[in-house]
């Protein structure tokens, strides 16, 4: 591709069609309350999906395309766990229990030492009670395919399957579309870790030993000659779990853990096709307690990977494009900031698009910056509206590449 114009992606999720949400939901659930069944009939229903899909995306102008993370399982239009909850049905060592997704214990007795809460303690929940209990509101945190479970033995990598069937129908849509590159999304070890640890000793243990899983996933989209995208809200939208609100300080200590975690599962992999994404959480909430990007985006980029992707259209966000001005990108890297946003119904105007567009690269080079959604836009906005939004991007894409490039 070349570099005279602005490359165009997302983050991911893509709104599913009623046939394969019908399909998924219909699938058998095993008696670990994680497993989906795997049949022929749904398999090629899959693979028949995503090709479809990044056909249609290479339609619209998208020229690094995704899967949709169609492979990983969702009962509904609004499923906003898919990207998340996935991973429980890859990872063995887990079990349903009942408990609360967060079930640690809701302490953060002292600084230095910081401890997730429990959903219902989030700071942003908490003081828009009465907005985040009204169905009405439009705030909707979502469901998923299957329970969350706690880790209650030795963890390990039993997704060999699933993965390759991820790859395999990628590559099928490549071939359709007559593309080259495309990316499939993984879970980052700080994430996958956020669920109630009943076997390590620790925190930090419980966190490596899903590093070393995840690893597995990441080595084999790599080894196929795919991106692989990293998803780990947990390193921006864990501020808002935390009680009382901690120092910056502390904060930045506790997500240093989740990055040498990451960087561990990285290590002796071909990073340059190793993009990482980080986001303050896909519901349609106020946002209000979420940490300053410019608190973290320097751990950020302690991360070994070849390209960022980050929020940057969301109203609570979009101001934050000022951080590079102050921020040196290191050399031979990579910004994939959000353009278009998930979070509202208006679809922005391809001018607005490529004026986003215009200020990151005024501050890192219009080589170095790919236009992408702030988040997956499957489960967040209607499948007709995420169309006309990948166009507005792919259009402002277009006018941005005239106007930097000639």
């Amino acid at each position: 591709m070349s570099r005279r114009q602005v490359p165009v992606t997302h983050a991911g999720s893509l709104p599913r069609t009623p046939e394969l949400i019908a399909a998924n939901d219909a699938r058998t659930l095993a008696a670990d309350g994680l497993t989906l069944e795997r049949t022929p009939e749904f398999d090629g229903l899959l693979t028949d999906a995503v090709v479809d899909l990044v056909v249609r995306q290479a339609a619209l102008g998208v020229t690094v395309v995704g899967d949709g993370e169609y492979g990983k399982a969702m009962t509904s239009a609004v499923d906003y766990g898919a990207w998340w909850s996935y991973s429980f049905q890859r990872v063995a060592g887990l079990t349903v229990t009942g408990e609360d997704l967060f079930a640690q214990p809701v302490v953060r007795s002292e600084p230095g030492h910081v401890r997730l809460t429990s959903f219902p303690d989030r700071r942003d929940w908490t003081t828009f009670r009465d907005a985040y209990t009204d169905p009405t509101s439009g705030i909707s945190t979502g469901k998923n395919a299957t329970a969350f479970p706690a880790t209650t033995g030795p963890l390990s990598y039993v997704g060999q399957e699933a993965i390759a069937s991820d790859i395999a129908n990628l590559k099928a849509g490549l071939a359709a579309a007559g593309l080259e590159e495309g990316f499939i999304t993984s879970l980052s070890p700080g994430s996958g870790a956020r669920i109630s640890n009943r076997h390590y000793a620790t925190e930090e243990e419980h966190i490596w030993a899903w590093a070393d899983v995840l690893r597995e996933e990441y080595r084999a989209v790599l080894d196929a000659g795919l991106t692989l995208q990293v998803d780990d809200p947990s390193i921006a939208e864990n501020y808002d779990q935390i009680n009382p609100e901690p120092s910056i300080e502390d904060y930045r200590a506790f997500t240093r853990i989740r990055v040498e975690a990451l960087n561990h599962a990285l290590r002796g992999l071909d990073t340059d096709r190793v993009r990482f994404h980080l986001c303050w959480g896909s519901w349609h909430g106020p946002h209000t307690t979420d940490v300053e990007f410019r608190h973290i985006a320097d751990v950020m980029l302690e991360i070994d990977a070849g390209a960022y992707s980050f929020e940057a259209a969301n109203a609570r966000h979009e101001h934050e494009w000022k951080v590079w001005k102050d921020l040196p990108l290191p050399a031979g890297k990579k910004i994939v900031p959000g353009i278009v946003s998930h979070a509202t119904n208006v679809v922005e105007h391809p001018e607005l698009v490529a004026d986003r567009i215009e200020r990151f690269a005024s501050v890192v080079g219009a080589e170095n910056v790919i236009a992408s959604t702030d988040c997956g836009l499957g489960g967040r906005i209607h499948p007709q509206i995420a169309v006309a939004k990948l166009a507005a991007l792919s259009d402002g894409a277009r006018l941005a590449s005239e106007r930097l490039f000639g």
